[in-house]
């Protein structure tokens, strides 16, 4: 080879200020690492990517494995069959549908379809990193608007609305911080937004919140708003393996994001896990209980270890260590157990914690009362 050929002269504007995702190393690298360590059988507690501890519905896998003898062939692109039983479920029709390869992909969608070089999208921060990304890669500028007591300041988005912008993404419930934006807030907010704008509600957490004030993305679409709802199958259903996420808005937004989606974009055995996910409901009257029950549960020992809790409507709390959390974050690794700390978001001394099983959930406790103990001087 005549030398290393430099990435930096063939970018589009702003690819360098994107973040590399995917580099960590894999989990089965570390279950060999604790196995070595002598921690027992090397299985982690993962507690950093908010997947379902319970794993995926006992439906889902007997339907992913009758599916996998026809994995020669192409999936249905338009995901018939999904899209009718997710459109009877939620009362809209199957022209307001569109699926994608997880919720990331749906996002990457929406940037693909609408934004233009110059642009700029609202977002709330901290929030979902990818809202930031996906405008970057189309030329599009974010602006990034402080949270107000760890909840999405609508009158100070709405204020940083301009002429270019293009999109305001509202994630309801808020990743990291597992807040809710409430239904007055919300409408108000609609109402008063300028007709070159449009609302993305990402509610991947919509089915863990049980307070009656959460608005429903559905009926902003439904009353004719400029509205794309966001939701997933990762989080509540156990499929984030599959990446199978969708959007929900009126039939021209709809026939945009399909242009640009990909031919199959979501696959045969994705399609069947979900279909049959949405009819297992024994299996997600358990995964909210058991949720109930860990959140209840790690809010009060958490708390009781001196640690700030945000009150949260997700599978997730956002915790206030009052330590540095990267280094406790490491030295919880070391004994199988991950948690993402907060300095990518700002927030060194913050954590985002996802709820696991009760034993884990206990595990964790137990760890931190050790390692806050020792940072304490007790």
């Amino acid at each position: 080879m005549k030398g290393t050929v430099e990435a930096g002269r063939f970018l589009r504007e702003g690819i360098a200020e994107i973040p590399v995702w995917g580099t960590a190393p894999p989990l089965e690298e570390l279950e060999a690492a604790l196995v070595q360590a002598g921690f027992g059988d090397g299985e982690p507690a993962l507690m950093d990517t908010n997947e379902n501890p319970l794993g995926p519905s006992p439906m889902a896998l007997e339907s992913m494995a009758r599916e996998l003898g026809r994995v020669n062939r192409y999936p249905d692109g338009g995901c018939t069959f999904l899209a009718r039983a997710v459109a009877a479920r939620l009362g809209v029709r199957e022209d307001m549908l569109v699926f994608g390869n997880g919720g990331d992909n749906c996002i990457r969608l929406i940037a693909a379809a609408f934004l233009d070089q110059g642009d700029e999208v609202v977002v709330a921060d901290p929030s979902f990193p990818v809202y930031q990304m996906s405008a970057r890669i189309m030329g599009a500028r974010p602006a990034a608007v402080p949270l107000s007591e760890h909840v999405h300041d609508l009158t100070a988005m709405r204020g940083r609305i301009g002429d270019r912008t293009k999109i305001v993404f509202v994630c309801n419930p808020n990743n990291p911080t597992g807040t809710i934006v409430r239904r007055g807030e919300l409408e108000r907010f609609l109402r008063d937004l300028p007709s070159h704008v449009l609302v993305v509600l990402d509610e991947a957490y919509f089915e863990f919140v049980s307070d009656p004030d959460y608005p429903n993305g559905i009926d902003s679409v439904a009353a004719g708003c400029p509205v794309i709802v966001l939701r997933t199958f990762s989080k509540l259903y156990g499929l984030a393996g599959l990446r199978i996420g969708y959007l929900v808005a009126a039939p021209g937004l709809i026939e945009a994001l399909r242009r640009v989606r990909e031919p199959y974009a979501v696959s045969r055995v994705a399609q069947a896990g979900a279909l049959a996910a949405l009819e297992d409901h024994e299996f997600v009257r358990r995964v909210l209980a058991a949720n109930e029950e860990a959140r209840t549960y790690l809010r009060r020992e958490l708390e009781g270890l001196g640690c700030e809790v945000v009150p949260s409507h997700t599978n997730f709390l956002f915790v206030n260590l009052q330590a540095d959390a990267a280094a406790i974050a490491a030295g919880l690794r070391e004994r199988g157990i991950l948690i993402r700390p907060g300095a990518s978001w700002g927030l060194p001394s913050w954590a985002r914690v996802t709820l696991g099983t009760m034993a884990n959930n206990r595990r964790l406790v137990g760890e931190l009362r050790g390692a806050l103990g020792r940072r304490a001087g007790t």
